[in-house]
């Protein structure tokens, strides 16, 4: 069989959504993928810091902040954060026009305690108590911190919380011409859910420059995503694979469903499409 390189999504794929802590079939995957010669990376929208709890799994690489960060190998291979005037200007029209952010650096996040806030004003309506519960959660287990605790530091990645689609289109008329807006999904409590991507890197864009570290051809790639963010990491490698727990969109675009990661979903594609070979 000819090498792989693998790439998985973390949230909703190798883990449950915010979870550090992948399920044993997924990390014996892994491990049997890379006795048989593979290479199996993380890519996903988390920046460093929010990964380095995965990194003790002995990953051949990772692919951070939607494709802004790389390392092969302990090999930083691109390394591509915001110019200070590209995150100014976004910071400022998302405020100007109440989305709240989180900024995502190498050492950590940073968000606008004003969501909560406002969250806790709206408790009653609509999904908001369980999106403040949600939030909350997040927060503690990816170790999100106080956007007054942000020192400056070179920003990846806006994630954005929009109370409504309405306060979003201004910011992405201004910003498209340099930043790609990924929206995710919708609360219930009207809430959208979405990424502001420098337009210099993408999940695809990420894949073809590890390819290229490793002199591998894209149709020896495999990856697994489940939610829109993974959208041009799918399209680009050669087999592509959502999981049963993801975005119905998604599923349409992609070769192959797997189960669930709470069913075992990695394990079961690896062992589907040939990657590992023992039980």
């Amino acid at each position: 069989m000819e090498r792989k390189i693998i790439f998985l999504d973390i949230d909703g794929t190798l883990t449950e959504p915010g979870s550090n802590e992948p399920p044993e079939s997924a990390i014996w995957a892994v491990r049997q993928a890379q006795k048989e010669g593979h290479y199996v990376f993380l890519c996903t929208g988390r920046n460093y810091d929010m990964l380095k709890p995965l990194l003790k799994y002995g990953f051949d690489g990772v692919i951070a902040s939607s494709g802004g960060y790389i390392e092969c190998k302990n090999n930083v291979i691109y390394d591509c954060p915001m110019t200070e005037e590209q995150k100014r200007a976004a910071m400022d029209i998302l405020k100007d026009n109440g989305v709240f952010r989180t900024v995502e650096c190498l050492d950590g996040s940073y968000t606008d305690a004003g969501f909560k806030d406002f969250l806790r004003e709206h408790a009653i309506e609509g999904g908001n108590s369980e999106l403040l519960r949600w939030r909350e959660q997040i927060e503690k287990a990816l170790n999100i911190l106080p956007m007054e605790e942000y020192r400056g530091q070179p920003v990846y990645k806006i994630v954005v919380m929009s109370p409504s689609r309405k306060q979003l289109l201004e910011p992405q008329k201004r910003l498209e011409s340099e930043f790609a807006f990924c929206i995710q999904d919708e609360n219930e409590g009207g809430f959208i859910n979405g990424e502001v991507v420098n337009r210099k890197f993408d999940k695809g864009k990420a894949v073809e420059r590890v390819c290229d570290f490793f002199h591998i051809p894209i149709h020896d790639t495999v990856a697994i995503g489940d939610s829109m963010n993974d959208r041009e990491m799918l399209a680009t490698a050669g087999l592509s694979i959502c999981m049963e727990n993801g975005s119905e969109d998604l599923k349409k675009l992609v070769d192959d469903i797997c189960p669930s990661v709470q069913k075992d979903g990695i394990r079961e594609a690896f062992l589907k499409h040939h990657l590992i070979t023992s039980t």
